[in-house]
């Protein structure tokens, strides 16, 4: 058998590599990111990630189109942050008024000892989550009452329902729009 010796880059070497490759593509890769994601925090998020990625390689005098290999992995990057953004959860369900934002997870779990008000409106939240969730085909309102209310990881259901992953997280993404809309509405009604 035959041992390959790896050959590895001074550092300097590699420093520079790096330097004269951020000064050339830094400012590009972010104006290809900003418009394809929510906020410029998300942005430098994902450049720093293509930039850790690529001074973490060992072989970097290999790569034969470092333009091309940074924007396929900034276009990973950037796919990678969506996926995990998608699924969104109750947390993700606010509102903002003149007063401020509020979460309508924070309403539902604050205790009875807030008020008689905030008791009915707790009661009409979950009557109207209610209702909505019966609204959804059976499998979305499965992923989404599995995952939301009984504290099962989507992968949990993924692998109970024998499922791909991205079918499981469809279905949340759906039931949660379909959600969205119904307590949007609930909100404008009862601050109207």
């Amino acid at each position: 058998m035959e041992v390959v010796e790896e050959i590895t880059m001074p550092q300097e070497e590699k420093a520079s590599i790096i330097s004269q490759t951020v000064s050339k593509y830094g400012g590009k890769l972010m104006s290809y990111i900003r418009p394809k994601v929510k906020n410029t925090e998300d942005a430098e998020d994902i450049l720093q990630e293509v930039w850790f990625q690529f001074s973490s390689l060992t072989n970097l005098s290999e790569i034969v189109n470092v333009g091309g290999w940074l924007y396929r992995v900034t276009a990973n990057k950037i796919t990678d942050r969506y996926r995990k953004k998608k699924t969104e959860n109750l947390e993700d369900f606010v509102y903002e008024d003149d007063d401020g934002s509020f979460s309508i997870k924070d309403i539902l779990l604050l205790d009875e000892s807030a008020g008689p008000e905030v008791k009915m409106f707790q009661d009409e939240i979950w009557k109207k989550l209610f209702e909505a969730l019966d609204e959804l085909p059976e499998k979305q309102r499965l992923v989404y009452v599995e995952n939301e209310l009984n504290d099962k990881t989507l992968q949990q259901i993924a692998d109970e329902q024998g499922e791909n992953i991205k079918t499981i997280i469809s279905r949340k993404n759906y039931a949660v729009k379909h959600l969205r809309n119904r307590l949007r509405k609930l909100y404008e009604d009862l601050n109207s």
